[in-house]
């Protein structure tokens, strides 16, 4: 049998019930250990090295207040996250995974040092009037992303991150378009609005998505609705899937790319593993679209790859119990009756 006729999924199963231990005892890292196996197609897996690559972008949506923040905080933030002080950052060093950068469309006039130059442009254009980039620029980006990945091609796994004020309305739109839900169902909170502004916000996300229409593939959604990080993180799970590399996916906006991904090249599903469930609604959505069970639920929405980091040690840890871990055979143990 060759390795791709393999079920990888029904043998990692049936490799956790000769542990010494009950069955299920673990619960959810049980769960992760049998997703990390069709991953890496292998009863042994690792997740030595890790590198966790955050895309930065800018958004005209915007400039229509459907954020808690102003737009000038993402060029703030780049300058935080090139100094190792974001939460990225920080979290990177603490969970033993290396950090990269990378601009693909921040509205700034500098660049940072420690960060990847990739900018396609200095922000999408306002999705709600219009297509958000052309089929160019949506090009450049998702280059931008699968580069990346190059770069991290000798990794067990790469983490998939973001940073962009809009791009929660941005995801929620292109969220509704590929999963013909209502936009009520796939738009929240984002960085806090709420009350009467969340409500603009979900009608804003109804309009684009009644402007772009039906019948779209995804790639075009991804142009007319999407931001250059969220392609950018389509393309680097695009380019790590197809080479057998193993995708952490985030949160909501990551989810996302992860779920545009997957409509673009759907044996690509089986190289990602969701690693927590965000407090940010539509994420609910994402997951059910794409039959995901993540390991967390620890309420975050950060983003910036901060929930899959923070997964990362758990995923070792459950990595170790399919490899190492002896079964009954093995220990002289008697299993149950």
């Amino acid at each position: 049998m060759t390795e791709a006729a393999i079920d990888w999924a029904a043998a990692a199963r049936a490799e956790l019930a000769r542990k010494t231990m009950p069955r299920g005892a673990l619960g959810r890292l049980e769960g992760a250990a049998v997703a990390l196996a069709v991953a890496q197609r292998t009863l042994a897996p690792r997740l030595s090295r890790v590198r966790a690559l955050v895309f930065a972008a800018d958004h005209g949506v915007a400039h229509d207040g459907v954020s808690a923040y102003p737009r000038e905080v993402t060029r703030q933030m780049m300058a935080t996250l090139a100094g190792g002080r974001a939460a990225a950052g920080v979290l990177a060093r603490a969970t033993g995974i290396e950090l990269e950068v990378i601009d693909v469309g921040v509205d700034a006039d500098r660049h940072w040092d420690g960060v990847v130059d990739a900018r396609v442009a200095r922000g999408t254009a306002n999705l709600r009037h219009g297509p958000a980039m052309d089929a160019s620029q949506c090009s450049a980006a998702l280059a931008a992303g699968a580069a990346a990945a190059a770069r991290a091609s000798t990794h067990d796994a790469i983490v998939l991150g973001e940073i962009g004020i809009g791009n929660s309305t941005a995801a929620a739109a292109l969220l509704a378009a590929l999963s013909g839900r209502p936009a009520a169902e796939c738009t929240g909170a984002g960085s806090g609005v709420e009350g009467p502004a969340l409500a603009r916000k979900v009608a804003l996300v109804a309009e684009a998505v009644a402007r772009v229409g039906v019948g779209r593939t995804a790639r075009e959604l991804l142009a007319e609705l999407g931001g250059f990080e969220i392609a950018a993180m389509t393309g680097a799970a695009l380019f790590a899937a197809a080479r057998g590399q193993t995708v952490l996916v985030d949160g909501f906006i990551a989810g996302v790319a992860a779920l545009c991904a997957v409509r673009i090249d759907p044996p690509c599903r089986e190289r990602l593993v969701f690693t927590h469930r965000s407090a940010e609604h539509g994420h609910r959505v994402v997951l059910a679209e794409l039959a995901a069970e993540p390991l967390l639920e620890a309420d975050l929405r950060l983003g910036e790859g901060t929930g899959a980091m923070l997964a990362v040690p758990l995923l070792r840890a459950a990595a170790a119990v399919l490899r190492d871990m002896a079964s009954f055979d093995d220990a002289g143990v008697s299993d149950r009756r």
